[in-house]
């Protein structure tokens, strides 16, 4: 499983890693807002890396927790669901939106080896001040540029570069960000923070939104 060949999950080992894991993120889960110390004491056993200012909102949902390593300032809002069967790294200042999934874990096309539960995984990687609207879900083996925007509920299948927009199932870059869009702030994702919708610079304007 660590080297990212097939394996069979009923390895007693495996197993015994999965109840740590259960056991630890039962605990995060429930935590109280009152004690935000407990909170991230949890969290600091249950992930392989927390950086300084980072913050996760519960429910979080992760198969073993140690595989993952989010970097200092990410933000993390409620429901995400971390599959770490392979490594998952997410960097500085990233924004992850509610209901995001990042999973690593597959199965083999064919019915025969499914059947006899084999499974395997591939590892991602979410680039420094990335930003994943609400429900975006990442598939395994995937990469993410810094800077990259990716829109609420998209399904990203294949690696995208930095300084990119994109939309879509599966999705797909729709254009570059360049420093006047910057400077005007314009919001296309699911806003991270808040749990709410973003406007973009035309939706204060008035105009239709970049896109859904």
């Amino acid at each position: 499983m660590l080297a990212g060949e097939p394996y069979l999950a009923d390895d007693p080992e495996i197993a015994a890693d999965a109840l740590r894991s259960a056991l630890l993120n039962e605990r995060f889960n429930a935590t109280s807002a009152a004690d935000p110390g407990a909170r991230r004491a949890a969290l600091t056993e249950l992930l392989g890396g927390l950086g300084e200012g980072a913050e996760i909102r519960p429910p979080l949902r992760v198969d073993f927790g140690h595989r993952i390593t989010v970097g200092p300032r990410t933000f993390v809002n409620f429901g995400a669901v971390f599959l770490d069967v392979a490594r998952i790294t997410i960097g500085a200042d990233a924004q992850i939106g509610p209901n995001v999934q990042l999973l690593t874990p597959t199965h083999p096309v064919d019915p025969e080896p499914r059947r006899a539960k084999w499974e395997a995984a591939q590892p991602i990687t979410v680039g420094d001040n990335v930003w994943l609207g609400g429900g975006v879900i990442v598939c395994p083996g995937v990469s993410i540029g810094e800077n990259t925007v990716v829109g609420a509920g998209a399904v990203v299948t294949k690696d995208l570069p930095a300084n990119v927009v994109a939309v879509g199932n599966p999705a797909r870059v729709i254009r570059r960000i360049g420093e006047a869009e910057a400077a005007k702030g314009a919001s296309p994702a699911g806003e991270a923070k808040g749990g709410g919708e973003a406007k973009g610079a035309g939706e204060e304007a008035g105009a239709a939104p970049p896109f859904p």
